[in-house]
């Protein structure tokens, strides 16, 4: 669904003992590198796979609710780190300035163009799976003018986008379709002309649409700033995520039941099958609506693009990222079991495409659905090359040649 991803969410940052040999070294977390943030993308990798190729959630009992976990909630973090990521590039807890500055910016350029070329690639290749890459190379292109900005800034920032953004994107796509439709689908709640693409559907129309995901990753650069070595700032964190979470699930859920008209006009406009439109607070098994009611502007399904969606994704987030880093942390025994997911983390963009070959090679057309056995299957497969590679190289194959591809940067003066 997210480098994303490069350098974004989906492309751990590159390591500096690579980036200073045309060689793939032995793996060693470099010094400084914080390791929660790996297992982290290894859990939001993991969250894409249940999304796509696990079993439909609509099926219910504990499978059903943990793949409903998974989806949109697994690309928000990958959108949430992609934000960390930018800012690990250009300088975490001081931003690069000057020659140093002008390569990093210039670093973050090329990879999201690439990003944006191989999503559109893989787009083309018919894949069911709606391709995040291209999203995300244009998230990285929105958000880099904020860079140098500190925590503090960042976070007015991305609040405030969480407030208006989402009601700027219902506007312009009632105005992109006045009339409604047979609805979008996952990613996108409002119906929209099925032409749309480019530019319009990277924006406003496709799955992930930037105007109503920024805030995602503007969230995850103004974390990314703060010093996470401190107990006091990962506890702070913690709160801070559990509280958006209850804030944007609980302010929907009071909202769906309690606001006049809202249970009916969702009743009315809403497609799709295996859930109450009232399980929207939390939940897209209800479908997305057909209509252009406003009392979809309530929910905080993980794909409704709306105000509490993102308030309370980026909660879950935040609180996943603290509980990772204090975990690898504090429990060095914990660290080294989780292992080959944080191997899986480190390769992110290679695991995201393995998994499109593998939908590809296997012929899937219906996601979700799969049965839970092909799930576990492209977990291990997954998990089990990460490992191995991981013994060997520091990054990924693909990270490797983002890697490579960003090396033209150095010419910058």
């Amino acid at each position: 669904m997210t480098q994303n991803a490069h350098d974004t969410a989906l492309v751990a940052p590159p390591r500096p003992e690579a980036s200073q040999t045309t060689q793939l070294p032995d793996i060693r977390p470099s010094v400084g590198r914080l390791i929660g943030v790996d297992l982290a993308r290894g859990l939001a990798v993991f969250g894409m796979y249940a999304a796509h190729v696990g079993p439909d959630p609509s099926e219910g009992g504990s499978t059903g609710f943990f793949m409903e976990l998974a989806h949109g909630r697994a690309s928000a973090l990958f959108a949430f780190l992609a934000g960390f990521s930018i800012v690990l590039i250009t300088g975490r807890r001081t931003p690069k300035t000057g020659r140093a500055g002008r390569q990093a910016v210039a670093k973050v350029v090329i990879r999201a163009l690439i990003l944006v070329v191989l999503g559109t690639a893989l787009t083309l290749t018919g894949t069911p799976v709606e391709v995040i890459l291209a999203f995300y190379g244009l998230y990285f292109l929105l958000v880099l003018p904020l860079y140098r900005l500190g925590a503090r800034p960042l976070a007015v920032i991305a609040l405030s986008g969480a407030l208006i953004l989402p009601q700027i994107l219902y506007v312009v796509q009632q105005a992109l379709n006045p009339g409604g439709g047979d609805g979008g689908g996952p990613g996108g709640i409002w119906a929209w002309p099925a032409d749309a693409d480019g530019i319009v559907s990277l924006l406003f129309t496709g799955g992930y649409p930037a105007l109503a995901w920024i805030p995602f990753v503007v969230a995850g650069m103004a974390v990314a700033r703060l010093d996470l070595a401190s107990t006091v700032v990962r506890a702070r964190l913690a709160i801070t995520g559990v509280s958006l979470a209850v804030l944007g699930y609980g302010g929907s859920f009071l909202a769906l039941h309690l606001v006049p008209g809202a249970a009916s006009a969702l009743r009315a406009s809403a497609w799709g099958e295996g859930g109450s439109v009232m399980s929207a607070w939390w939940s897209d098994t209800a479908g997305y609506p057909t209509g252009t009611t406003p009392a979809w502007l309530l929910a905080a399904s993980p794909h409704s693009e709306t105000t509490l969606s993102v308030v309370a994704n980026t909660g879950v987030a935040i609180a996943v990222l603290a509980a990772c880093l204090a975990a690898t942390d504090a429990l060095p025994r914990f660290r080294r079991l989780a292992a080959p997911v944080i191997a899986v983390g480190t390769m992110s963009l290679t695991a995201y495409v393995f998994h499109l070959v593998g939908i590809r090679a296997l012929g899937i057309e219906e996601l979700p659905g799969a049965p839970l056995h092909v799930l576990l299957g492209f977990l291990v497969a997954v998990t089990v090359f990460a490992t191995l590679w991981s013994r060997h190289f520091a990054r990924g194959p693909l990270e490797w040649l983002l890697g490579r591809a960003t090396r033209i940067a150095e010419r910058v003066r």
